[in-house]
């Protein structure tokens, strides 16, 4: 697959001296969706801001679908759509104004029939002609998005784009950002609900202290980096764990009452039947047993953690 976005060692230090981006190298490929996630102050929002022309680069390389950011910045930035983490609206204008005039920022012609089905989509038709300082503010937040993709993108950056928002409009986006992914667009969103990442996302990029330290696809990542634990409710609490189960990854938890297995479920041979036949040789009994998977939000803090 093609990459729309190709960055080669992109470097980021601003006037107080602290590096926000460190030989960033990246490729971004054209339709997935890409989540990168990284804690409070990794350099997110900047290499976004850098990709957009917000931000100038210190140094290195950015291609925008073949199209250098500074050398062509006019094509590269014509295939950019960014709903940012902050509002910014025109508080006067009417929805259907301000939506219509971002168009023309671009230089595309009028399209009516293009952003009617755009505000309907996102729900916002019925107040086409209200003024945005007298919208809520979830609307206002679906008022950014549109305004994003008014010039019709193949790219769209999200930034934190469902931070504050309702449940309506978180689910009523990720079904938009379905559809806009059927329709060949790139979508690279920034969140800290990592739960959407983990259902959305195609690839998962993790960023810290400026420095990318891991791009993997989201299937391959759950599977190398996933755990799989097995916790059996025993029936009698353990004081330790007997010398025969030694062998096993086992912990006790539950003040005793709860032996947990951890395994791997990518092996040929988990480990858990043999442990079973050693608990009966044991004689130790259990009335409940549930196995679990790590979530791609325990795959992420150990990642941060370890790096550090």
């Amino acid at each position: 697959m093609s990459s729309v976005i190709s960055i080669e060692q992109l470097c980021k230090t601003y006037a107080s001296g602290q590096p926000a981006l460190k030989g960033i190298d990246l490729e971004i490929r054209r339709g997935e969706i890409f989540a990168l996630l990284g804690p409070n102050g990794a350099g997110k929002t900047t290499l976004i801001s850098i990709i957009c022309g917000i931000v100038n680069p210190g140094s290195g390389r950015v291609l925008v679908d073949g199209h250098d950011i500074l050398a062509d910045y006019r094509a590269a930035r014509s295939c950019i759509g960014l709903v940012p983490q902050e509002l910014f609206n025109e508080g006067f204008e009417s929805v259907w104004s301000t939506v219509k005039f971002s168009r023309g920022l671009f230089g595309k012609p009028p399209a009516p029939e293009y952003l009617e089905k755009l505000l309907r989509d996102l729900s916002l038709w019925d107040k086409r002609n209200a003024r945005i300082n007298e919208l809520s503010g979830g609307m206002k937040r679906r008022v950014m998005i549109a305004k994003a993709l008014s010039h019709e993108p193949s790219i769209l950056f999200l930034d934190e784009p469902t931070a504050g928002v309702d449940v309506e409009l978180r689910r009523d986006m990720w079904n938009m950002v379905r559809g806009l992914r059927e329709r060949g667009v790139t979508i690279i969103l920034t969140t800290h609900y990592i739960e959407e990442a983990e259902e959305m996302a195609d690839r998962i990029g993790v960023i810290r202290k400026g420095e990318i330290i891991l791009v993997e696809d989201k299937t391959t990542l759950m599977r190398q980096l996933g755990k799989k634990q097995l916790r059996l409710q025993l029936k009698q609490p353990l004081a330790a764990i007997p010398e025969a189960l030694a062998g096993y990854s086992l912990a006790l938890a539950d003040d005793g009452h709860e032996l947990v297995f951890s395994f791997d479920a990518q092996r040929d041979s988990s480990g858990i039947a043999e442990l079973l036949r050693t608990l009966d040789e044991q004689g130790i009994e259990f009335k409940d047993l549930q196995s679990q998977e790590s979530s791609l939000e325990e795959i992420f803090v150990s990642l941060v953690r370890d790096a550090a």
